[in-house]
């Protein structure tokens, strides 16, 4: 078995597993964090991790620059990931598997960002650590240095859509944008991180843990399926936001695992869109 021969955009412990044990591993990359305890990944990381695993952290690796007005977990420049994806050891020959303890919605960041450096063999762990260990899978401890790679990635033509604050206001009533935070945040009553409580005008709650089924692996791909063309659009006329752009992720991830790719992300999302005061918000 090759890396270049893992399925996407999800695969299983088991064929991780095989993976391994046939020789040709993939750079696999831990993505634990915890919004309220941010070094709280690196800690779990150090005590138990997928073997040969390394960490990504979402504020220092898989973020840019905050200015207060560009949300909490601002893309970074095309030029800055490239030379993060060097660091972390990411090259275009290697496959790449994502994982996390949180149901996928930190991997599911960093999947996105590789399909937008143009990295086209990328997955993430189904079922996270917990399948992992629950398969029979053993951990390593202890922390990890990334083997960094000779030169920074080399930024291909991105896979993936999104699109900015300004373009997004502009579209509204004509795109279908998905909110993927829980019920209470989108119907604004209450706001635990941003600077003001409710959602964009016209955007449609769909939980990104309602991807997910009672074991944290993804619900099958009819199901999923299901839900999303229930909203009535086609997926190019489909945009995804969230907090911070991370969880937003999962809902594009779901959508491609129900074979419905091409949906945008709003990557600024509720936490930049709620810092300026001239956009609109609705509650309820």
């Amino acid at each position: 078995m090759t890396t270049a021969s893992l399925p996407t955009p999800l695969v299983s412990p088991e064929q991780l597993s095989a993976a391994i044990a046939a020789g040709a591993a993939p750079l696999v990359i831990d993505c634990s964090f915890d919004l309220a305890d941010p070094d709280a990944g690196e800690r779990a990381f150090a005590q138990g991790h997928l073997p040969g695993a390394i960490h990504a952290h979402l504020d220092r690796d898989l973020a840019g620059a905050k200015t207060g007005r560009n949300g909490r977990h601002p893309l970074p420049t095309r030029a800055d990931w490239a030379a993060t994806l060097a660091r972390l050891g990411v090259t275009p020959a290697r496959a790449v598997v994502l994982y996390d303890a949180q149901g996928g919605m930190y991997a599911a960041r960093a999947w996105w960002m590789l399909s937008w450096a143009g990295h086209r063999a990328v997955s993430v762990l189904d079922g996270g650590v917990g399948a992992w260990t629950a398969g029979g899978g053993a951990l390593e401890t202890g922390a990890v240095a990334p083997a960094a790679a000779a030169a920074p990635y080399p930024l291909g033509d991105s896979l993936v859509a999104a699109i900015d604050a300004d373009a997004l206001q502009k579209s509204l009533g004509r795109v279908t944008l998905l909110d993927a935070r829980a019920g209470e945040r989108y119907r604004g009553e209450t706001e635990p991180l941003d600077k003001r409580a409710g959602h964009i005008p016209g955007a449609r709650s769909r939980f990104f843990k309602d991807n997910l089924d009672a074991q944290g692996r993804f619900r099958p791909a009819a199901e999923l399926r299901a839900a999303f063309t229930a909203f009535g659009a086609a997926p190019a006329q489909v945009v995804h936001q969230c907090g911070s752009g991370v969880t937003a992720c999962h809902n594009l991830l779901a959508m491609e695992v129900a074979g419905l790719p091409g949906s945008a992300l709003y990557p600024g999302s509720w936490s930049e869109w709620s810092a300026d005061p001239a956009r609109p918000v609705a509650v309820g």
